[in-house]
């Protein structure tokens, strides 16, 4: 006789609530920590913050089936996402499920297929090497204000085309920061207090509303760089329906497609891209050039490798398949930094989970930095082992690797943030032959993403005679 199946049961409670602040002053003195303690206590754990419940997951089998396989049951929804919901519109990474998600998607997907983001390979490398060559021999540089400021001159090369005018570049490049610090400030905050009429949240929304007509600019300059439909009769020559025009960007698979997206909507894709793409990649980035730092052993593998992929000559994009464990010491980077650390859900019904009974309308937490710490799959997680993805040892961890999300919600751009990450690494490791860290070690800071508190390095060579062919003299 079959037995009858299980009641759902409550999870347990996190040890350490306090009255009316629940779990708050942990998250807010120690995220870290807190997030991968939760592992010990259960499979799903209710913690509180403040008043509100949340129910955090941490078995990496059961986030496969919030992200994936009961994917229906549990909504984009939750603190984090509502809170960027308010100032950045109904982008792709915020926007909730149904149609309008759906829609939008298949729209923007060729966009950021391995073929398209290729086209813009070869203006991303241009782009990042003239950078990289404006930095001063020794000089202390802040590593992740120019990390983020190297993603996002990449991006809007890519997203925009090359031939973006300089002035909205700088623009860009200046707004960016305070609006990213804006938006995170945004997300710690409860609900009640972003509405009150301070001045930094009147600030802020003034920066989105400048970011919104900066957008607009350079949609518009887009718009008219493209090139016109050729006349009644005339023979277009081959070419690929997903490939942008040679001097366009990727933004012009939405503003040529034939159920163009609204203005307002071309905004908010605008701006989601932007912000996914400066905050994440940026970070990690920073991260990788400290581990660098600390084994010499990667740096030897890496720049040996990358002798061997470019000779004597600089960069190309075809060059980045060549780059292995280039592509493994990133991915080690991103495992062990995040960059995401706390991603919300909301349940649209009475759920169970792993034997627990989550109530609808309750947030669900799941944190790829909790599930690409657990030393059940990665072990000695703390360790920077990049041979961890070797293709012979790598499959039996890939189900706990969740920095891109998973199911319908993955990141639509993974192509091209890996791609970007390959290009600005190289750059910089070919550019200059030695780094160095001059700030004490970084802690890692979580926020919206893994950050390091500080993080300051210089760049210089150890032998000028022999100087990477990328580095050619500079006026």
């Amino acid at each position: 006789m079959t037995a009858p199946p299980a009641t759902p049961v409550p999870p347990p409670t996190a040890p350490g609530a306090l009255p009316l602040l629940g779990h708050a002053h942990r998250l807010a003195r120690d995220p870290l920590p807190f997030i991968t303690s939760l592992r010990r206590h259960g499979s799903v754990v209710r913690i509180r913050i403040g008043p509100t419940a949340a129910y955090v997951v941490t078995d990496p089998e059961l986030t496969r089936r919030v992200l994936v396989t009961e994917a229906g049951h549990y909504a984009k929804g939750g603190k984090i996402i509502d809170a960027l919901r308010v100032f950045f519109g109904d982008g792709l990474a915020t926007v909730a499920d149904g149609d309008t998600h759906l829609r939008n998607r298949r729209l923007m997907q060729p966009m950021f297929n391995k073929a398209h983001v290729a086209t813009r390979g070869s203006v991303m490398i241009d782009q990042v090497r003239s950078m990289v060559e404006g930095w001063r021999e020794n000089e202390e540089r802040d590593v992740l204000a120019d990390m983020n400021d190297l993603t996002l001159a990449a991006f809007l090369v890519a997203l925009f085309g090359a031939d973006l005018p300089e002035h909205l570049r700088a623009e860009f490049t200046a707004l960016m920061p305070a609006v990213m610090k804006g938006a995170i400030r945004q997300t710690l905050l409860p609900p009640w207090a972003t509405r009150l009429p301070l001045p930094a949240h009147r600030a802020h929304a003034e920066r989105v509303a400048r970011l919104r007509d900066l957008v607009d600019r350079a949609i518009d300059h887009h718009g008219a760089s493209l090139p016109s439909a050729p006349p009644d009769g005339a023979d277009p020559g081959p070419t690929c329906p997903h490939a942008p025009p040679a001097q366009g960007g990727l933004f012009a698979a939405l503003l040529t497609a034939d159920r163009p997206l609204t203005r307002r909507h071309l905004q908010d894709e605008a701006i989601t891209l932007l912000t996914g793409a400066i905050e994440t990649t940026g970070t990690t980035l920073a991260w990788t050039l400290y581990e660098i730092s600390r084994h010499p052993d990667v740096e030897r593998r890496l720049r040996t490798e990358l002798a061997g992929a470019c000779g004597n000559r600089p960069l190309r994009h075809t060059d980045l398949e060549n780059l292995p464990y280039a592509r493994q010491v990133l991915q080690e980077a991103m495992r062990k930094y995040g960059p995401a650390w706390m991603v919300t859900r909301t349940a649209t019904r009475d759920v169970e989970l792993g034997g627990h009974r989550i109530p609808e309308g309750a947030d669900v937490v799941w944190s790829p930095y909790l599930h690409q710490h657990d030393p059940a799959r990665f072990p000695a997680p703390d360790v920077f082992d990049p041979d961890r993805w070797d293709p012979r040892r790598a499959p039996a961890a890939r189900g706990s690797f969740l920095a891109f999300g998973d199911g319908r919600r993955k990141c639509i751009g993974e192509n091209f943030a890996r791609t970007e990450l390959q290009i600005v690494l190289a750059v910089i490791l070919r550019r200059w032959s030695r780094i160095e860290l001059v700030s004490r070690a970084p802690r890692p800071q979580a926020v919206v993403t893994v950050r390091p508190d500080t993080m300051s390095m210089r760049y210089g060579h150890r032998d000028t005679t022999t100087a990477s062919v990328d580095a050619r003299p500079r006026s």
